[in-house]
């Protein structure tokens, strides 16, 4: 696999990567610098916001769905309006959205933590037809939000302990019963940052710190994995014509290399699925 600069834009915490399947276009983040990017066949876009902005999902071709660290709001690509659509830990200086996804029911699941990482300060949050309910409290480092692709679970992870949790879907999209660990990762080895799933069920994680991702089988098992520049990989996406490139974004905080922050892609052997459209 050969891995390219698909973008060299250095982000202080790249993340939230998201391929529009209308637009063929890639958005991502800027979660310290407060921006949102986006590059299909052309150069480069850059929006600023006057707050941290980390993921999204697509509404149509000409909107996207943003969470801040206030609110998820609706914003219109061509005119880079923004929509208030519903708060979120509008209250509580202390924290900022982090990684979220949209599910495979039109629904949207957005993570918290605090901004200079707190202990237990964050949650894992579900948006949908209207209703923000909080489903997971006392996380730290809220990652790893995606879905197998028959639907039947979904799972996030909290990188401070190094743990990726599955949790059973019902016919709407909420949890049913209690998350189980599906992956109890050794500290010293791989850190949970973000992750996506394949058309084949595998789950794809960035290892923050440990510049790749790595490819788990659904029995928890390593099949393979692919290595970046970066040091820091934040998250991957799948996109592209055949959805067989990989994006993977990274951070340049605390770092010094060329690489680092930049956003990179990799054609793999096993596609991935379109992004979820959300309904709002």
């Amino acid at each position: 696999m050969s891995v390219r600069v698909f973008d060299d834009t250095r982000c202080e915490l790249g993340e939230g990567p998201l391929w529009h399947p209308l637009r063929n276009e890639l958005f991502w983040f800027d979660i310290l610098g407060m921006r949102l990017h986006a590059k299909g066949l052309g150069e480069t876009q850059t929006w600023q916001f006057d707050e941290h902005v980390s993921a999204a999902g697509w509404v149509d071709a000409g909107t996207l769905l943003i969470a801040s660290e206030t609110s998820l709001s609706s914003f219109d690509i061509a005119t880079g309006e923004t929509t208030f659509v519903h708060a979120l830990e509008a209250d509580n200086p202390v924290t900022r959205s982090n990684d979220g996804r949209a599910d495979p029911f039109g629904g949207f699941w957005i993570g918290t933590m605090g901004k200079q990482a707190e202990k237990e300060a964050g949650a894992i949050y579900r948006f949908y037809q209207g209703e923000l309910r909080r489903l997971y409290p006392k996380i730290s480092i809220s990652n790893a939000i995606s879905f197998a692709p028959d639907r039947s679970h979904a799972y996030f992870a909290d990188t401070r302990v190094n743990k990726i949790w599955k949790v059973a879907l019902d016919d709407e999209g909420w949890p049913k019963g209690e998350p189980k660990v599906h992956l109890d990762l050794p500290a010293d080895k791989l850190h949970p940052d973000g992750a996506v799933c394949d058309s084949q069920g595998y789950l794809w994680n960035a290892q923050w710190g440990f510049n790749k991702a790595v490819r788990f089988a659904p029995d928890g098992s390593v099949v393979g994995e692919v290595t970046f520049a970066g040091k820091q990989t934040t998250c991957p996406a799948f996109g592209g014509p055949e959805m067989k490139t990989m994006f993977m974004t990274s951070a340049a905080i605390n770092q010094t290399g060329a690489a680092d922050g930049q956003t990179f892609a990799v054609e793999v052997e096993v596609a991935g699925l379109p992004e979820y459209q959300v309904i709002l």
